[in-house]
């Protein structure tokens, strides 16, 4: 096979992929590069405006509250989900009766709608004739019932259906890590006297930790990013108490499906959005840094 023909195979092989790279990837990057310095509402002039997109952003106070709820929703995804999901990990994969039923239980709302979960959610959480209202009031654990989508529990509520949504994912991939340690080392162990709890600590962890590196890393990523329970459950309300970054992006670019009193704002949006992409890097950035270290320790 002469070498030319081999360049054209490999070719019209890759151009599906160099195509769908240029078409979503890199104009969309381009698009919003260039916007971020215009004054553009979707439609009309383009006015070029250069860095007052950038100066309106430093002093935009709705937005730098969202990315402080951002944070605040991401640390409680993330304290509720991988400490759970690696107990649930460990229960299943030990000799439980039913686990694969179980396994797929605990599974299932990974591959639900996040639009659907929300919405259920929703309805359990009503203040009024809401099921965790009526189960608390039943057993008189409350006296009357809480808002639990008002500003005060809002945003403890929309952690709570974030990580139950999340759970049976990471689940998942810790359970992947734990099968694929040897059993002679918990053998071994327990031969030398070692409790479940030693073995846990000395065995599992070390062993889970490449696996757990990653899993970290892609939910730290995916609590950065995540809004749309959010946007379906509160809409960011109430008076902004649950607005996250990618949220307040979203109803720049598409205000009227949200019902934000604004005008669509692709210039300033695109700002925004550059912005929230350059945060959610540079926490990623940070994590890998420290992942380096973690390594070591495991």
């Amino acid at each position: 096979m002469s070498a030319w023909r081999r360049l054209s195979e490999n070719t019209i092989f890759l151009l599906p992929s160099v195509i769908l790279t240029l078409a979503l990837g890199i104009y969309p990057l381009v698009w919003v590069l260039r916007y971020m310095f215009y004054d553009y509402a979707g439609y009309g002039a383009e006015v070029f405006v250069g860095l007052d997109n950038f100066r309106r952003l430093a002093t935009d106070v709705q937005f730098w509250e969202s990315v402080k709820n951002t944070f605040i929703y991401a640390v409680g995804k993330l304290i509720i989900t991988i400490p759970l999901s690696l107990l649930l990990a460990v229960i299943l994969n030990g000799k439980l009766r039913g686990r694969g039923l179980l396994r797929a239980i605990y599974f299932m709302p990974t591959v639900i709608s996040t639009a659907v979960i929300s919405v259920v959610f929703f309805i359990i959480f009503n203040s009024y004739n809401g099921m965790v209202n009526q189960l608390l009031l039943q057993y008189s654990i409350i006296s009357e019932p809480i808002e639990w989508l008002g500003p005060k529990y809002a945003m403890l509520t929309v952690i709570i259906v974030a990580a139950w949504g999340a759970v049976g994912n990471y689940m998942l991939l810790f359970l992947a890590g734990l099968q694929s340690i040897p059993n002679d080392l918990y053998e071994s162990a327990s031969i030398d006297g070692a409790n479940a709890g030693q073995r846990f600590r000395h065995i599992t962890i070390p062993m889970l930790g490449p696996v757990m590196q990653m899993i970290i890393m892609l939910a730290i990523i995916a609590s950065l990013k995540g809004y749309e329970s959010i946007m379906v459950m509160t809409e960011g309300g109430p008076i902004g108490r649950t607005e996250v970054m990618y949220l307040y992006l979203y109803k720049l670019l598409f205000p009227v499906s949200t019902g934000a009193p604004v005008a669509q704002q692709i210039g300033y949006g695109s700002a925004v959005g550059f912005t929230t992409a350059v945060i959610v890097g540079a926490i990623t950035s940070i994590y890998f840094y420290f992942s380096r270290k973690m390594s070591k320790v495991f």
